[in-house]
């Protein structure tokens, strides 16, 4: 039996969440890790904030619509099925640069076999209640409104080590991937350790 759970909230559009959740995933080859994925929002997380960047600003617009949609699906057909969604997706949006919109959102659930009609909830608020509890529940044990990526990590059923990151270009893949995740697990872990950061010199993504 797994005896570690990673839980990573993911706003679909987010780079570095895409990232780390392809990190997480070569995590579960080379060590005893189960991963789930949950949704957060940044345009929930950045609504009435002050001092963004205009191209920041234009940049959410679009937002909600993705996780609207990977609520919806998470809503009737479980939450294990956010990891095939959360794939058909990413790829779509970071390698491929399809538009955000309903054509995307159909291609993508095509591909994992869920039905079209899933695309309308981008238009509605139907689900914004659900999704602003699944925001809440992955965001808040974080604090100071830090985003994604956010991993909750659960061992052997001991307390929740909650935090944003890693933030991350290109991910390691394979045992370097377990090397990092034995390397965050370390200083998460640690009672009173709060930040370790450098200036980002790589986009999260090359194409």
């Amino acid at each position: 039996m797994t005896m570690t759970t990673a839980d990573m909230w993911f706003d679909p559009r987010c780079p570095w969440a895409w990232n780390a959740s392809r990190w997480l995933l070569e995590v579960e080859r080379v060590r005893d890790v189960e991963v789930r994925f949950h949704v957060m929002s940044l345009a929930v997380l950045n609504d009435g904030r002050e001092g963004l960047e205009e191209w920041y600003r234009e940049w959410l617009k679009p937002g909600m619509g993705p996780v609207r949609v990977c609520v919806a699906a998470a809503q009737k057909y479980g939450e294990g099925m956010l990891r095939d969604l959360y794939t058909a997706l990413g790829n779509r949006i970071h390698h491929e640069r399809a538009s955000i919109g309903r054509e995307l959102y159909v291609a993508a659930l095509a591909e994992v076999g869920l039905p079209a009609e899933l695309a309308d909830a981008a238009d509605t608020t139907d689900h914004d209640e659900a999704l602003l509890a699944s925001h809440h529940a992955g965001l808040d044990p974080v604090g100071e409104d830090l985003g994604t990526p956010t991993i909750h990590v659960t061992e052997a059923g001991g307390p929740v080590n909650a935090f944003f990151g890693p933030v991350v270009a290109p991910y390691p893949r394979g045992e370097a991937a377990g090397r990092l995740w034995d390397g965050v697990l370390l200083v998460s872990g640690t009672d009173g350790f709060f930040e370790l950061k450098r200036a980002r010199t790589r986009r999260p993504i090359e194409h």
